[in-house]
């Protein structure tokens, strides 16, 4: 990993020119986040529309950002001119702005993360984990999310530091908005991953990023487009939560309300892809899904859950996938 004045030398050559694509790193998801579709990014291509794969649709969107696993995949692979970024997640979205707009000065916090944490004992590392969990809980309250600022440099650093060393790379808040993951055990953690920021940074450059929630795509929306929607799981079961990545709330009420927007899209000409959890995992007989979503096509493809408390929960499961589009 290149020091901070070796990096920023590079960082000063790269700004006045754009890579040929076949010389750039390929780009991957900077965090781990619950519901990232990394895993499923194989299976997933085969159910994206056929004019995506001819380079017919120019402009995606993605207003349920998370990882960006899906972003990233179709971003490098075909060939779009354009694409919309939104999350509720007023933290993702600022740390996805750092990387697009100042990518050097997020490296060089991240650095000094990384210089400082490796040489410290497992007892000092678990506690300067909670020291900067506390600060990050702290400081949230001074940080104008609507303003980009410097501020946002070390604060965007701190959520990458926290989200590779925290236990099983999982962000998780509380309903007061406080980021509550404990410490994790790595002998090594990547906190500075200077290539992959670099290419996500070039990525990046195409997108429109908004902190928004999902309705704000049908007034971005442009003709010869891709829309992929990736809400909060509905929960697998009476006890299962994965909409804990932030404050909101995302319940069936909400899922209905996203059905009716995939119908509007639907009818405007848009293509649009939806992906959540089976809950026939749980339950044959819940057909949420099914019903809400009739008339479309409906698939379920095996995934694999990798985000689990409990390393034995991490088994086998279906996922859902809704096209408006027929798919082959």
């Amino acid at each position: 990993m290149a020091p901070p004045k070796k990096l920023n030398a590079r960082l000063n050559v790269l700004a006045g020119q754009k890579l040929p694509r076949q010389h750039q790193a390929a780009a991957k998801p900077f965090l781990k986040w619950a519901g990232g579709k990394g895993q499923l990014i194989e299976k997933f291509q085969q159910f994206y529309p056929r004019q995506l794969r001819q380079q017919k649709l120019k402009t995606f969107y993605e207003p349920f950002l998370g990882s960006g696993a899906v972003f990233f995949n179709i971003a490098q692979q075909y060939g779009i001119d354009s694409a919309y970024l939104y999350d509720i997640n007023e933290e993702l979205i600022l740390t996805y702005r750092v990387i697009q707009q100042d990518v050097s000065k997020l490296l060089d916090f991240l650095y000094r993360y990384q210089k400082n944490y490796l040489k410290l004992d497992k007892k000092q590392r678990t506690e300067f984990y909670y020291d900067q969990r506390a600060n990050y809980n702290l400081q949230r309250f001074n940080i104008d999310y609507d303003k980009y600022s410097e501020q946002w440099f070390p604060r965007a650093a701190q959520l990458i530091f926290l989200n590779r060393t925290c236990y099983n790379g999982l962000y998780r808040v509380n309903s007061k908005g406080e980021f509550n993951s404990p410490a994790g055990d790595y002998v090594n953690p990547t906190i500075c991953d200077e290539q992959n920021l670099l290419a996500v940074h070039h990525v990046l450059q195409i997108a429109e990023i908004k902190r928004a929630d999902f309705r704000q795509v049908i007034a971005d929306l442009k003709a010869e487009s891709f829309v992929y929607f990736d809400p909060p799981y509905r929960p697998l079961s009476k006890t299962a939560n994965f909409t804990s990545y932030s404050r909101q709330v995302f319940a069936d009420n909400e899922q209905v309300e996203l059905a009716r927007l995939f119908k509007q899209l639907d009818r405007k000409g848009a293509k649009v892809m939806l992906s959540n959890s089976d809950p026939k995992n749980h339950d044959r007989k819940d057909t949420f899904f099914d019903d809400l979503y009739r008339g479309f096509h409906i698939a379920r493809v095996p995934a694999k859950r990798l985000i689990n408390s409990n390393p034995k929960k991490r088994g086998a499961i279906n996922e859902i996938i809704v096209t408006n589009y027929a798919v082959g």
